[in-house]
């Protein structure tokens, strides 16, 4: 049913301004073999009142809708006056309903018309990217078994072993490129949610298709549903998912394995993104994976990538060149998938710019756990946190198991980031303490999601540890009001910034498989999208109402280092010839030309 749209790709970037001209999508006629009511019931090919006569004769819909067409343009604005009539009505109304009163009007126009869906959230990205995506999207997998109205996606369970080659068939698709995977271990920073973590999936997939052009008819959100472990979700009478404990060790992986090698058997280029697994497995299945298939988790990587890109913009911010980030001293609290993939790609980055000296870059960074800061000392050490372990006698005035507030009064960091999952941590004793931070402009990021579990919010942060701060967070926070026409910039460190881009660029690239030089290329673009005046701010991200530029130039990014590392087999009618003789903006041009835009198709009918 979709054409591609066609960007205009002009002036795509200069030095003092970045602008993503408007998109003409030029619409082609889709083969349909259905007529009538089946028509009206597929989000896919369903216009509403939308269809002209011609079609209503053609695909036998006469008298099945209201004589009066209406052109897309008016059901547009009929949605956002119904949108923004419910937004007055709930206002006053607890934060929980207003978002789930949101989410459920969204998602019945994504029930029934897809191209009217995806128009709305791509052009008010900013309003709807909550409600769709974060912090919503934990709010929606709580309450996921009583909000259900009809299936989206697949579903891969424990009972399903051995049929999994047969079950990726029944998808209706003929073509996937981009496939978002949960086990629902750890939603968010909820926890084990088990099946009702199909929710991230699919919000994932709705960024994919917004911020990235993905084609929704190309796109599969699945949920691997291996029991669950939360006894309140066993003894819901509602709770849609298998009812036994979450399997472990080669029970687990079998399921998984088989999994991938269905997918990639019918899918040979699909992209898998991991999403939301549990720490063990996320580091077991992206090792486990990674070399073989074409995929990525993005709570270690995107995370990190994303981080990666804001403690750059954090160097700059305090007026130092970039070469200055080896002398940042980095304490991240938190040392699960998030945590871990954070500390991996900084050292890889601190290491890369002191001539590959890993011990000189792992010098710099400190990790911290429920338990404190993590020494090599540590009994029962977590053999993904032993790499990141301190000795002893390099944290002097320190002991195994140092509190928060001892390590950042000892050693005074520049930066502090929280991926711990823990609500308040960065408390006001913590929050002052950084006001005798060794940098002129101390970093905080309080990266943890949903709202509920942020380390701090924005207004504590700037009350507590000054005004002369950059402030990160992973949920939404309002600007702050420092006084004085002085503002405290929020920057929402999401990964929405980085994953559209990765998965878009290596599809486009053709590369079977996504490496840590595609994904520090992806950091290291966003990090050189903010302007210095931007900067100078305390703004480290772009304003998602640029999302899918951002995104182009990311993608643009990955597929340079794919041809680099010379895993470029190019996509469609674009060799690797072709992509190796582009130019940065000619690849920029690439990707932007090939992103899905919203249009009516007009449908001719096929038996």
């Amino acid at each position: 049913m979709w054409k591609v749209a066609r960007f205009v790709a002009s002036n795509v970037r200069s030095s003092s301004q970045r602008r993503f001209l408007s998109a003409a999508a030029i619409p082609g006629a889709c083969i349909v073999h259905k007529r009538g009511a089946d028509i009206l019931h597929d989000p896919w090919f369903n216009k509403d009142t939308g269809f002209p006569l011609t079609e209503r004769d053609r695909l036998g819909l006469r008298g099945l809708l209201p004589p009066r067409v209406i052109s897309f343009e008016q059901q547009y604005d009929r949605f956002m006056e119904s949108y923004r009539s419910l937004e007055k009505n709930t206002q006053g109304q607890p934060y929980s309903v207003v978002s789930l009163a949101k989410w459920r009007i969204l998602n019945r126009l994504h029930d029934r018309n897809e191209t009217l869906y995806y128009r709305v959230l791509i052009d008010n990205i900013k309003d709807f990217a909550p409600i769709i995506y974060t912090p919503t999207v934990g709010l929606v997998c709580q309450n996921y078994s009583g909000l259900f109205r009809r299936p989206r996606g697949m579903y891969f369970s424990a009972k399903d072993k051995g049929e999994m080659m047969s079950m990726i068939y029944n998808w209706p698709g003929q073509q996937v490129d981009m496939i978002v995977l949960t086990d629902g271990s750890r939603i968010l920073g909820l926890g084990d949610l088990g099946v009702q973590g199909i929710g991230i999936p699919i919000g994932k997939l709705d960024m994919y298709v917004a911020a990235a052009g993905i084609n929704p008819q190309r796109i599969l959100p699945i949920m691997l549903d291996v029991g669950t472990n939360n006894q309140k979700l066993l003894e819901d009478p509602l709770y849609l998912g298998l009812r036994q404990p979450r399997l472990e060790g080669e029970e687990y992986l079998s399921i998984v394995d088989e999994f991938m090698e269905a997918v990639h058997t019918r899918w040979p280029k699909a992209i898998v993104q991991f999403e939301d697994f549990q720490m063990k497995w996320a580091f077991e299945t992206l090792q486990r994976y990674r070399k073989r298939f074409c995929m990525f988790n993005d709570d270690v990587q995107g995370t990190a990538g994303v981080a990666l890109a804001g403690l750059l913009g954090t160097v700059r911010a305090q007026g130092r060149p970039l070469s200055d980030f080896v002398n940042q001293k980095i304490v991240v609290v938190g040392a699960g998938s998030a945590g871990l993939g954070v500390l991996t790609m900084a050292i890889q980055a601190l290491s890369r710019m002191s001539g590959n000296n890993e011990m000189v870059a792992k010098n710099q960074c400190y990790l911290l756990d429920k338990d404190g800061l993590i020494t090599k000392e540590r009994k029962n050490l977590d053999p993904a946190a032993a790499p990141f372990a301190k000795d002893i006698k390099d944290v002097e005035g320190l002991r195994e198991g140092a509190s928060l507030l001892e390590v950042v009064k000892k050693l005074k960091p520049h930066v502090l980031l929280g991926l711990s999952g823990v609500g308040g941590i960065f408390n006001e004793p913590v929050l002052k303490a950084m006001r005798e931070s060794d940098s002129p402009k101390p970093a905080i990021f309080s990266m943890s999601n949903p709202t509920m579990n942020a380390e701090c919010n924005a207004a504590d942060a700037f009350k507590h540890a000054g005004p002369n701060i950059v402030f990160a967070s992973g949920s939404p926070f309002e600007n702050v009001d420092l006084g004085n026409g002085k503002v405290g910039h929020v920057n929402q460190a999401n990964n929405m910034y980085l994953f559209p881009g990765i998965g878009l660029g290596t599809l486009l690239s053709g590369a079977h498989f996504i490496t840590d030089g595609m994904l520090q290329a992806a950091a290291e673009c966003l990090a050189s999208y903010i302007t210095d005046e931007e900067i100078q701010k305390g703004i480290l991200y772009p304003s998602i109402d640029s999302i899918r530029h951002i995104t182009a130039e990311v993608g643009a990014a990955v597929v340079q280092a794919a041809v680099e590392e010379d895993l470029a087999e190019g996509h469609g009618d674009v060799g690797p010839r072709e992509l190796k003789h582009m130019s940065k903006e000619e690849t920029v041009a690439y990707v932007m030309q090939n992103m899905w835009f919203p249009v009516y198709s007009p449908l001719v009918h096929e038996k």
